[in-house]
């Protein structure tokens, strides 16, 4: 049940990306200790009334590598391809063994596979323009439905979280998040005499090359907000900001190139996870206009892999790519 990212965080009906407000209601019907009680969870959609300790777990879109690393109790998924590069042996192990009850889309949820595993909770991580796509209804006539969907890219910290909450699988998730962290800071003291200086700018996957586009990504966006975590900053902001990723990405033509980067010490752009660049990426890289940019000529523009992050496992993925393709910044 994927949404992949464009120029409103979800471009098409059924495009990506990441959230709101966090953790469970004071409302809890019971203590969360209680194993056998309920509780009030604040939802995307609405106060939902759920199990306190989750037994039989449905997770759908971003909630799937989501609670896959939090080691939840699932017992079917949504099919969730873009994440498989940066999941772990053994997560990716149990991603494949686990029933797939929906596809990449939201309009691929199966409705009579999700009864067939008999949940007793269901986790849509899908954001809101393309929950509609979902009858929530049907569901909740299976088990609790929890939407918890994404807004901004960044947002994949507090997102996680709180799906992980919601399936009772806090406990993995605080190890993954203090792992994360242990090597962001070893990163930021390890490039503090570097990062901190420069302004980057970025090119992400998503600009348009029949429309002659290309996509800028500032701070709090899929390719900058890990490599932020590390003393990167990348200047600027959108012009004219909208809701969801609109609000830290913009898809300028690519006469603007020189205009958008002509500050930048530093370029990164992003490729896929084997290292091949994007067509939509490639379009800029051929361009004159970036060839000619000053932190270009000066050999300072670097790829960046695994920029879709949505766990802090994947996260630790993503950092060690971006130590190893911003090495060359402390050599001089």
């Amino acid at each position: 049940m994927s949404i992949r990212r464009s120029s409103g965080l979800v471009g098409a009906a059924s495009l990506a990306l990441i959230l709101t407000g966090c953790g469970f209601s004071s409302e809890s019907g019971s203590d969360s200790s209680d194993k056998g009680g309920t509780r009030v969870f604040a939802a995307d959609n609405g106060k939902i009334t759920i199990p306190a300790a989750p037994k039989r777990v449905v997770a759908t879109g971003y909630a799937v590598p989501a609670l896959i690393e939090a080691d939840a109790p699932l017992v079917g998924i949504s099919s969730w391809k873009r994440g498989e590069p940066m999941m772990s042996k053994e997560d990716l192990a149990e991603y494949k063994k686990l029933p797939k009850v929906a596809g990449e889309l939201a309009t691929e949820t199966n409705y009579e596979a999700i009864a067939e595993a008999d949940p007793d909770l269901i986790v849509i991580g899908v954001p809101a323009p393309v929950l509609g796509d979902i009858d929530v209804k049907r569901l909740e006539g299976i088990a609790p439905v929890v939407a918890i969907g994404p807004t901004v890219p960044s947002a994949w910290r507090e997102l996680s979280r709180k799906q992980s909450d919601a399936a009772g699988a806090l406990k993995q998730f605080d190890a993954a998040k203090n792992t994360y962290e242990d090597k962001a800071a070893e990163l930021a003291k390890k490039y503090k005499d570097v990062l901190p200086q420069l302004k980057l700018g970025h090119v992400g996957s998503y600009g348009d090359a029949a429309k002659g586009t290309f996509q800028r990504e500032f701070n709090g966006s899929w390719g900058t907000n890990i490599a932020e975590d590390i003393g990167a900053e990348y200047y600027g902001k959108v012009k004219k900001a909208g809701p969801g990723s609109q609000s830290v990405s913009e898809y300028p033509s690519i006469e603007e190139l020189p205009a958008a980067f002509r500050e930048a010490d530093v370029m990164t752009y992003s490729v896929n996870a084997d290292g091949s660049v994007p067509k939509s990426v490639q379009y800029v890289l051929d361009s004159k206009l970036w060839k000619n940019l000053p932190a270009v000529k000066a050999g300072k523009a670097f790829p960046l892999r695994y920029t879709e992050a949505a766990t802090y496992g994947e996260a630790v993925v993503t950092l060690d790519a971006i130590d190893k393709s911003l090495a060359p910044l402390l050599n001089r």
